[in-house]
């Protein structure tokens, strides 16, 4: 079988395969080969490697050496010659008028052709400015239009999501990537949250678009009833990187379940046969609801058992009874505290005695302080006296108000 070696260059789209012949070549060196364009300079991505004589599309051009360091020094020096041109490419340009946009300019090792890159919307006439860039570098000139995705990839720069930009990163071999891979990743459909920098859609909606499809094909749909032992339960959301599913029952408890946990009915099953499709789970079993740790899912488990008339203990916690039954309603709290209050009163005046009170009007006193609602249970504050002014409290010597006053 053939050996070839990958080498990258710097303004081509992909790797290049060339044949390696008997150079001690390996990953990371750089190398002379030879193109169809002429000598060029580029780093080997990969040690060399077998093929199958299929994959060859064209007979291998070969590596003509390893580079060395002055080889190295003569690929700066052009890479230098080439930037120092972008600015006479632009004036020439502006000066024909043309609607384009320059990108790049790339030397050849030889030093005997430049490529002019370019990015244009329309077809653009440059027949002029190849011969404008020709006397001007003296060097033949090679016009190359690319596109806004490898005018980005050139330009280099990072994300939104903070790293380098994956056509850069990745070598910018493109793949096809359309709206429906955003539909299906539940993404929204905004042009400024789904756009990569070069304005078309990001290159990134390809790469869970796979894990995205194959765990919907195996999930029940969104909006779907589930059969739990607490009642009907409807898919609200789904979570496809941890394979979960968001449920909510009737009563609303709201809840997480893996997709390996729920299992198809044989109603179910049997649909799905003879409709000869997959079968896709409907069912959520009771061992699956007792392993979640939700004190919320326990206490109704709990609760059914008594209304089926098994006799289970309290197998709940006190603070697992204090998250499942939420916190005190405030209005009850403050009843519970006013009527401590009143009795830890009561019981203060009848250790004390007063004259003209006996024990049992003590005790009749604290028996209303500790009053019970007949409907709830509850316990009720005692009965509020009227303050009595002391001696000198201005509101005690002030005089009643007397009829020929109100007129």
């Amino acid at each position: 079988m053939p050996i070839v070696v990958p080498v990258k260059f710097a303004f081509a789209a992909r790797e290049l395969w060339f044949d390696p012949r008997d150079l001690d070549i390996l990953e990371g060196d750089h190398a002379i080969c030879s193109t169809e364009r002429g000598t060029e300079i580029g780093l080997v991505t990969a040690d060399p490697f077998e093929v199958e004589p299929e994959e060859l599309a064209a007979p291998l051009k070969p590596v003509l050496r390893i580079a060395t360091d002055a080889d190295l020094d003569r690929a700066d020096e052009l890479a230098d010659a080439g930037e120092d041109a972008m600015f006479d490419f632009r004036r020439l340009v502006e000066k024909n008028g043309l609607d384009m946009k320059p990108v790049g300019v790339e030397y050849l090792f030889g030093g005997e052709k430049a490529v002019f890159y370019f990015a244009a919307e329309d077809r653009v006439d440059f027949r002029q400015l190849v011969k404008d860039l020709s006397a001007h570098f003296h060097v033949r000139v090679d016009m190359r239009q690319i596109g806004v995705r490898d005018e980005t990839r050139l330009q280099g720069g990072y994300a939104t999501c903070g790293q380098e930009l994956c056509c850069t990163r990745f070598g910018g071999q493109f793949e096809p990537v359309s709206i429906r891979m955003a539909k299906e990743q539940d993404l929204p459909l905004n042009s400024a949250k789904i756009s990569g920098v070069c304005g078309r859609l990001m290159c990134c909606l390809r790469y869970e678009f796979e894990a995205y499809k194959d765990f919907k094909s195996r999930a029940p749909k969104k909006k779907t009833l589930i059969d739990t032992p607490l009642g009907k339960a409807r898919i609200m959301e789904y979570s496809t990187p941890r394979e979960q599913l968001v449920l909510r029952l009737e009563s609303g408890k709201v809840f997480r379940v893996n997709l390996s946990d729920m299992s198809c009915t044989s109603e179910n099953k049997e649909r799905c046969e003879q409709q000869k499709c997959a079968c896709r789970p409907d069912c959520v079993t009771r061992d699956v609801l007792e392993r979640l740790d939700s004190p919320d899912l326990q206490l109704a488990l709990m609760e059914l058992d008594r209304k089926n008339g098994v006799d289970v203990g309290d197998g709940l916690s006190t603070a697992d009874r204090i998250v499942a039954s939420g916190p005190t309603p405030r209005r009850k709290r403050m009843r519970e505290e006013e009527a401590a209050k009143f009795e830890s009163a009561a019981s203060g005046k009848s250790g004390r005695g007063r004259k003209g009170s006996s024990a049992p009007a003590s005790a009749s006193a604290k028996g209303k302080a500790q009053g019970k609602n007949d409907v709830t249970g509850e316990e009720l504050p005692g009965r509020r006296r009227r303050r009595r002014p002391a001696e000198g409290d201005e509101r005690a010597s002030m005089p009643a108000a007397s009829d020929d006053m109100t007129t």
